[in-house]
């Protein structure tokens, strides 16, 4: 594909999303009073935050918080026990099929493995949604699917199957496929899980050049230190003891949170407070 072209696309692209909504409402997402269970089981309560236009949000936490409970609830595939979900101002949990289907097609997810379908080729994989949700011709899908493999720096990849490439690699044909249709929202669920540093930080890199180029705002579940300091905005901590939310803030005002926990996580494992004051 030549680059010339390539790079005038991803241009008109991010043009088209910037200009879409000029009086857009700033929170993206906003959840009131959120309860997630399974059955008498209370994961998280009382959860109040919102997610605002264009940020890199993390959700963060240690292991079984219920991070990606959330992450499930805010694109609908688990309904509140308690609370509402906000998308763009309209009550998403309790919305009609046929508004959710709308608001859904203006997700893109990339989930912890990528989810590929092993017998179908990277291009084929990234143009499924495409054959869902849009009436184009092939030739025109064929173009979109280059377009959006050369985003991730898989440009020559299309006719590679999953079993072919690296783990990073099948990682960016997931967030390929997330994009094919231009999402308001990037979800991701652990991005980094079973990559090596440095395919990590590439990965980084990625989610902040879909924010910059697309206009997309990211929601990333993740307890990976390293990027949560290096591209969130604001990120929310979940504390599994008092199945709540106690910090929401910068990195940088997370360190030096009220909440002994928050700081103890953000300092993998020491308490700076403590330890300054052992000195």
């Amino acid at each position: 594909m030549n680059t010339e072209n390539t790079e005038n696309k991803i241009q008109k692209i991010a043009n088209s999303v910037v200009s879409e909504n000029p009086t857009e409402v700033e929170d993206i997402f906003k959840i009131e009073n959120l309860t997630m269970a399974y059955g008498d089981y209370t994961v998280m309560h009382d959860l109040n935050f919102s997610v605002k236009k264009g940020e890199i949000f993390f959700i963060m936490g240690g292991s079984g918080c219920g991070k990606s409970t959330l992450l499930r609830h805010m694109i609908g595939l688990i309904k509140p026990a308690k609370g509402t979900i906000y998308f763009r101002g309209k009550n998403f949990s309790d919305a009609e099929d046929k508004e959710k289907i709308e608001m859904l097609r203006q997700f893109g997810v990339l989930y912890q493995g990528g989810a590929l379908w092993s017998s179908m080729t990277l291009a084929e994989n990234v143009a499924l949604p495409l054959r869902e949700f849009k009436d184009i011709s092939d030739q025109d899908a064929e173009e979109i699917v280059d377009l959006k493999l050369s985003l991730v720096g898989l440009n020559g990849f299309g006719g590679f199957y999953p079993s072919e490439i690296s783990g990073g690699m099948c990682k960016r044909a997931g967030l390929a496929r997330a994009i094919a249709l231009d999402p308001l929202v990037l979800f991701f669920d652990e991005p980094s899980a079973g990559l090596d540093p440095i395919s990590s930080h590439r990965l980084d890199e990625l989610i902040v050049q879909m924010r910059d180029s697309l206009g997309a705002t990211i929601v990333v579940v993740s307890h990976e230190l390293a990027s949560i300091f290096d591209i969130a905005d604001r990120a929310i901590f979940l504390d599994t003891k008092t199945r709540t939310q106690t910090a929401i803030g910068s990195p940088k005002e997370l360190l030096n949170s009220d909440n002994a926990d928050v700081r103890i996580f953000l300092n993998r494992g020491v308490d700076p407070r403590t330890k300054d004051a052992e000195k």
